[in-house]
């Protein structure tokens, strides 16, 4: 039997095309997932589209959908159990293979098509909060915040009891960032002049080094993107002020998964995180997609819903 999976094909519209593989075997710590959702992400989609990867590779990081299959002597959900996972590879395709610690189970009332916007964007956005220190009573700033990991970001800061700082890259993306719980939404950060504890930032460049100069004594930016493909440059005596300051480099696939996933659903499922689907769509549509989400003219998340 075989699978339908969207592979790399330089010349195909968004530098993909539909193809069939054999289907996956689990080994030992793996699970078999059918695909019912993939969410698409900035990173990956920009990849193909710019053809940056080999013919025939199948990417896709996030994807939610049903467990079919356990690897041999592997402790997992129960076949037919609701998961989401996180690969480097492999989500954009009728079935996917996934280690036990990267999935997640899936409430019963949380959508399966929520639920898969939320490994990568949603899970760098509250990895970045911890990581960064305690945040109750103190100032976030998160650059690129009308994307998906800043829509997240905005929320979780908000519910961790911080003043909220949203940097966007025009006052239309700012649109709906308040309602989500940013405290000042700002165009650039020419015009923020108190100081900041905290900085998730994605854009880097110049903005990066305004973010830097806006630290607190002790504060620091968890860098996670250069969206901005600027360099970074402090010039002279640009680190020396207050001390304390640090930037510290923040990469998702450091991280299983699994125990931050639990609590996002969970916020889901009560009603205190929100998930902007802005794009939705069968997968056969998968070029308008990716052109709507790497053209920038998507703010928040876009998911795919796979045919069996």
């Amino acid at each position: 039997m075989s699978i339908r999976v969207l592979e790399t094909h330089k010349g195909s519209p968004a530098g993909l095309r539909f193809s069939e593989r054999d289907n996956p075997q689990p080994d030992h710590g793996e699970v078999l997932i059918e695909v019912r959702h993939i969410s698409l992400n900035f990173g990956e989609s920009r990849r193909s589209a710019l053809n940056l990867e080999p013919n025939g590779s199948v990417l896709g990081w996030d994807a939610a959908g049903i467990v079919i299959g356990v690897g041999p002597k592997t402790e997992a959900p129960a076949i037919g159990t609701r998961v989401v996972t996180r690969a480097l590879r492999g989500g954009w395709a009728q079935q996917r293979l996934a280690r036990v610690t990267d999935i997640a189970v899936v409430p019963d009332d949380v959508d399966l098509a929520i639920a898969a916007t939320l490994p990568t964007a949603a899970v760098t956005a509250l990895g970045t909060l911890q990581v960064g220190g305690p945040i109750l009573g103190r100032t976030v700033l998160i650059t690129g915040a009308s994307g998906g990991v800043g829509r997240f970001a905005i929320q979780l800061a908000k519910l961790g009891g911080a003043r909220v700082i949203a940097s966007v890259g025009s006052e239309a993306s700012g649109v709906g960032l308040a309602e989500l719980g940013a405290d000042v939404v700002t165009v650039g950060l020419d015009d923020v002049r108190e100081g900041v504890d905290l900085v998730v930032e994605s854009v880097g460049g110049r903005q990066l080094v305004q973010a830097f100069n806006l630290l607190n004594r002790d504060g620091n930016i968890q860098s996670l993107g250069w969206a901005s493909q600027e360099e970074a440059v402090f010039g002279n005596l640009g680190t020396v002020g207050r001390s304390g300051r640090h930037i510290h480099g923040f990469l998702i696939s450091e991280y299983a998964i699994a125990p931050l996933v639990k609590p996002l659903l969970g916020w889901i499922a009560d009603g205190r995180l929100k998930v902007d689907v802005t794009w939705r769509g069968s997968w056969e549509n998968y070029a308008e997609a990716i052109d709507t989400l790497v053209g920038r003219r998507l703010y928040g998340k876009a998911v795919l819903d796979v045919a069996k």
